[in-house]
């Protein structure tokens, strides 16, 4: 891991763990909500690979806001340099700076800035800074402010439901969406051992919740299902193995492989997923746990196959 320190570029640092080995995820620093609903004016950061960066790119493709906010993704591999654009199929330059890696972007924002350089970001065109680097308040913003600027077909974030929509994020978050970096990034066995017991009595409990709602929250897709479905995208080819995730594959859950389908086949997402770009992300930026780098030629999976779990929700 490598991140800057008063704007000065720095390597070899160690993911942090507290004192029990367990890993610890530092919080994102730029944290404005002042956005306008106005097209063009926003150009957002993202990974394919990135979990957090991807339930920002769905929300994109869903909410039709291709043409008014602008997209860049780096490289799949996070190295010394951190997020690049360096030349790969899917790789999308930065028109703004013309950065060649992406903490360029963030020092652009704050000279003297101090911390991990992460996706998503979203940059003000008009402001010429950073608005914001969390991935939930990004999501937010995009399903509300910035929603009209899209088709207006579908709403992620209904009124109604956004106290169960935070509910279940908040409830997510610990053991699923953080849960599979504690256990691939625990530094103990106790550590370990902990989070990966946690992440399966949650996917447990998700899978009794997807017995009786076709989407988390209700018969309608919401923020919410974006953002478990990253993480269970990503679980088969990345977080089974790599992360030792590995008590139950997500296709041993009949409603939680079904879920995933039937995201993965709204109008849209399958677009947003690159598995090419997960698994090189992986298996080749942590050789702390995957020393020779090799990315395996598996699994074989087939989200496009019928999910059972309704008609087809049409957006387009």
């Amino acid at each position: 891991m490598s991140h800057l320190d008063n704007g000065i570029w720095r390597t070899n640092v160690e993911f942090p763990t507290d004192k029990s080995g367990a890993f610890t995820r530092d919080a994102t620093t730029f944290r404005d909500h002042d956005v306008v609903a106005a097209p063009g004016r926003y150009q957002l950061y993202v990974s394919y690979a990135c979990p957090w960066a991807h339930r920002t790119l769905i929300a994109r493709a869903l909410l039709g806001l291709e043409s008014a906010i602008g997209v860049s993704i780096v490289h799949p591999f996070m190295g010394d340099d951190g997020w690049t654009f360096d030349a790969m199929d899917g790789v999308v330059p930065d028109p703004i700076l013309g950065a060649s890696k992406l903490w360029e972007v963030y020092r652009a924002a704050k000279a003297d800035f101090t911390g991990r350089v992460t996706v998503p970001v979203l940059w003000d065109r008009e402001r010429a800074t950073i608005v914001n680097n969390e991935s939930r308040e990004i999501l937010r913003m995009m399903t509300t402010v910035l929603a009209p600027l899209g088709h207006g077909r579908l709403d992620l974030a209904p009124v109604a439901l956004r106290p169960a929509i935070e509910t279940a994020l908040d409830a997510m978050y610990p053991t699923v969406n953080n849960g599979v970096y504690r256990c691939g990034f625990a530094k103990t066995q106790a550590a370990y051992d902990r989070a990966v017991e946690e992440l399966f009595v949650a996917l447990d409990a998700w899978e009794i919740r997807l017995g009786g709602h076709r989407f988390l929250c209700g018969d309608r897709p919401t923020e919410a299902d974006l953002c478990l479905f990253t993480t269970l995208l990503r679980f088969d080819p990345a977080y089974h193995g790599h992360f030792k995730c590995n008590l139950r594959r997500i296709i041993d859950y009949p409603n939680l492989w079904g879920f995933v389908r039937d995201v993965y086949q709204l109008d849209g997402v399958a677009a947003t997923c690159r598995l090419d770009h997960i698994k090189h992300h992986y298996y080749r930026s942590h050789p702390q746990i995957n020393p020779s780098r090799i990315i395996p030629s598996g699994p074989a999976i087939d989200f496009a196959t019928p999910h059972g779990r309704g008609a087809p929700i049409v957006i387009a």
